[in-house]
């Protein structure tokens, strides 16, 4: 019954330093007033009014203590003041405090105590003015008043405390929902950015080396190795301004980020991405079995942004960790049963295949004539086409021109190498593909090669 240790407050405040005395000062002239008929009383001796005034003082001192041990002070001057009058003030105070800091079941134990003292107390001690019921009555309403002022005290100070910590969660969440949203976006940005730009120079990284390795190119190939070399530069540009302008809009959705003023890669880019792998010498077969009459055209935009993201990614990966080896896409899927994508390479390396010395540097489709030369290429190159019915994933190639012998040397150049990725990849795209309500599977299968696979859903 007595304070619980974590009820108690730790120390005293300065507004404690302040409060505590002036209620020991109220509650004493509270005690003079209700017992001045006391003092007056002639059949009262002197050292029972003495006694009577040192209970009193010794209740007053005894306040300093009502936050520590409230519940008990209060029995203790419940049954004090069943025989003295002096203590009146300094009982009703640690009532008060009882009905302030303890809980409710505490407070109605104290409170049926005061019930008792107040039943009690006249007949012990009679008050000269007052008969037993108006005594009785008085005592009632006084412990009610207090007990109640208490309660009311303690709830509008729960209530604030409540508000208080209402407010303090809500600046914490607040903080962590910023902090969330910045991780968010530089999650996306990193997303973005990894698989606009890997793509780009990685392309740029092949051509690169293929002038370095070789020494012996015609101005001609040369000319044509720097023209795809500032095309892809140019198209790596555009697609970083394109990203930018897509995370610097307001209200873009992080699974759809759809630009409002540039269309974004849709599935049918698929063949374009794919020929300007072949034109890096990469050998890609792609098919697309997707269902339904309006073809890949009516799959949703942000499904189909995120096939080709995968697809690019996958072509990324394969011609940095894979040269020379054939890859083959496969996209399929209809309404209502998903889309699903498959890239496929070797898991090993294969040697470089010599290329015919007279053969010209390839030129991106959109930079060539239509009398322009195109590369030579080796057969399988020549027998891979979009139309090539082949179900694989992503295979790569390095180009076949660039690692031409030079003439007199003893075998061919070799190869470039391996371009360095950011670990980053295939990370990103399982997380596009979560974005999406879809999954992504990678890694070796059964069939000695690496596969990549996705699905991602698409509503009936």
């Amino acid at each position: 019954m007595g304070s619980s240790p974590t009820t108690r407050p730790p120390r005293r405040t300065v507004r404690d330093w302040f409060v505590d005395p002036s209620i020991i000062v109220l509650a004493a002239f509270f005690s003079l007033l209700a017992s001045t008929t006391v003092a007056e009383d002639p059949s009262v001796s002197d050292d029972a009014l003495f006694a009577d005034v040192s209970a009193g003082a010794l209740a007053c001192l005894a306040l300093w203590q009502r936050r520590r041990w409230p519940v008990g002070l209060a029995l203790t001057l419940l049954a004090v003041g069943t025989v003295s009058f002096y203590t009146s003030g300094p009982l009703l105070v640690a009532v008060f405090t009882v009905a302030v800091h303890r809980p409710l079941r505490t407070v109605g134990l104290v409170g049926v105590a005061s019930v008792a003292q107040s039943l009690t107390g006249p007949a012990v001690r009679p008050d000269p003015d007052l008969g037993y019921v108006e005594s009785v009555l008085l005592g009632a309403v006084l412990f009610s008043g207090v007990i109640g002022w208490g309660m009311f005290v303690r709830s509008r100070r729960q209530l604030l405390e409540s508000l208080r910590e209402r407010a303090l969660r809500a600046e914490s969440e607040a903080a962590l929902r910023a902090e969330r949203s910045q991780r968010l976006t530089r999650e996306r940005i990193a997303r973005e950015m990894h698989d606009v730009l890997a793509h780009r120079l990685s392309l740029l990284s092949v051509h690169a080396g293929a002038l370095e390795y070789r020494p012996d190119a015609s101005p001609d190939e040369v000319a044509r190795a720097a023209g795809v070399i500032r095309h892809s530069a140019h198209q790596a540009l555009q697609d970083l301004r394109e990203v930018i302008g897509v995370l610097r809009a307001p209200d873009s959705d992080p699974a759809d980020p759809s630009p409002p003023d540039r269309p974004q890669p849709a599935l049918t880019d698929l063949p374009r991405l794919v020929e300007e792998s072949r034109q890096a010498g990469m050998r890609v077969t792609l098919r697309e079995k997707i269902g339904g009459a309006s073809g890949a055209e009516s799959v949703p935009g942000a499904t189909g942004r995120t096939a080709y993201r995968i697809v690019q990614e996958g072509l990324t990966n394969a011609r940095k960790h894979a040269p020379y080896a054939e890859v083959t896409v496969v996209t399929a899927g209809r309404r209502g049963e998903g889309l699903t994508v498959e890239i496929r390479n070797p898991l090993h390396r294969p040697v470089p295949p010599p290329a015919r010395p007279a053969a010209r540097e390839p030129v991106p489709a959109g930079d060539r004539g239509s009398d322009a030369p195109t590369a030579a290429a080796t057969p399988a190159q020549t027998a891979v086409t979009a139309e090539t019915p082949v179900t694989a994933e992503t295979p790569v190639t390095a180009p076949a021109p660039m690692t031409a012998p030079a003439p007199g040397a003893p075998g061919p150049v070799p190869a470039p190498p391996a371009i360095p990725g950011a670990g980053r990849g295939l990370i990103g795209l399982a997380e596009r593909a979560e974005l999406t309500g879809g999954r992504l599977e990678s890694g070796p299968s059964g069939r000695g090669d690496f596969r990549l696979y996705a699905w991602l859903p698409w509503p009936a």
